[in-house]
């Protein structure tokens, strides 16, 4: 097979909320790992990739611009092969990603998907939902106030609010878990996979961990775990990915979060050769 050259688009410093550096260095570690097999990997920022200056035909990306998702579309529409997909990654942010899962019967918390400026009062009464979380539905969270914890149904009316004031029109909310809160790291069809519990590591990007607090150590199925994120990514279209879940008192499992291509934090030394695997293993495919 002739030399793979392929693009790196870095994700752009306000999309690493609290996790520039991170981001950066599993970004750097794939590609580095790329090269060890062969590949040429040339870096961009997301503005040299909408500015035209990316002429590859095999993209890698991290990026979360809409300008960026919408020309990855584009690419991938014209036969580039495109890791993550722009389909995937818009995917990914938080109304769609609600439709999709529960759509797909994958666990997730009872949702209300709403306009920020309805009266929401009485359907979560309707819906007999007291805490909850409300989280911009339009886009990827990109500040603190993106997601917010509320304690009834009246704090969450003024909180919609806000967010209208600020400019978002579309909010989803879900139903607060009670449980053991823990974050994933997997990669599509590959053995690996991390798991972790964030509040008990001083994990965070937004400090919200603290809600649930101190894991229990619950018991849960880890291969039902594995089963679920395997089962999002593939409904999502991700092929590198992450999130946060819920395992219930019960042992219940439910996916709150999904992300196309976190950090790896915790685990990017073992995660990058796992994720270069894979990424040659879908250019191979589709080159055939």
């Amino acid at each position: 097979m002739a030399e793979i050259s392929i693009a790196g688009i870095m994700r752009a410093g306000a999309y690493s909320p609290n996790h520039i550096g991170n981001d950066a260095a599993i970004f750097n570690a794939t590609a580095d790992q790329l090269r060890k097999r062969g590949c040429v990997v040339n870096i961009y920022s997301e503005e040299q990739f909408n500015s035209g200056k990316v002429t590859e035909k095999i993209i890698l990306n991290m990026c979360r611009e809409q300008a960026s998702i919408k020309r990855l579309q584009e690419e991938e529409d014209r036969g580039s092969i495109v890791i993550n997909s722009g389909y995937g990654i818009e995917n990914c942010t938080r109304e769609r990603m609600t439709r999709i899962l529960l759509g797909n019967n994958i666990p997730y918390p009872d949702s209300i998907i709403v306009d920020t400026d309805e009266a929401v009062v009485v359907k979560l009464s309707q819906a007999n939902i007291n805490n909850c979380w409300i989280k911009r539905g339009d886009f990827h969270a990109m500040h603190k106030e993106d997601v917010s914890y509320v304690r009834h149904a009246e704090e969450a009316q003024e909180v919609l609010q806000e967010y209208f004031y600020r400019g978002i029109k579309r909010a989803v909310i879900n139903r607060h878990l009670v449980g053991d809160l823990i974050k994933f790291y997997g990669i599509r069809n590959s053995p690996f996979f991390y798991w972790f519990y964030p509040f008990d590591e001083g994990h965070s990007k937004y400090g919200l961990e603290a809600i649930n607090g101190k894991s229990k150590g619950i018991d849960f199925d880890i291969e039902h775990l594995k089963k679920i994120c395997h089962d999002a990514s593939e409904a999502l279209g991700v092929e590198i990915y992450g999130g946060d879940c819920i395992v219930s008192p019960d042992g219940a499992i439910r996916i709150i979060d999904f992300n196309d291509w976190p950090s790896f934090a915790p685990c990017r030394n073992e995660a990058a050769p796992f994720i270069a695997k894979a990424v040659l293993n879908v250019i191979k495919s589709k080159l055939k």
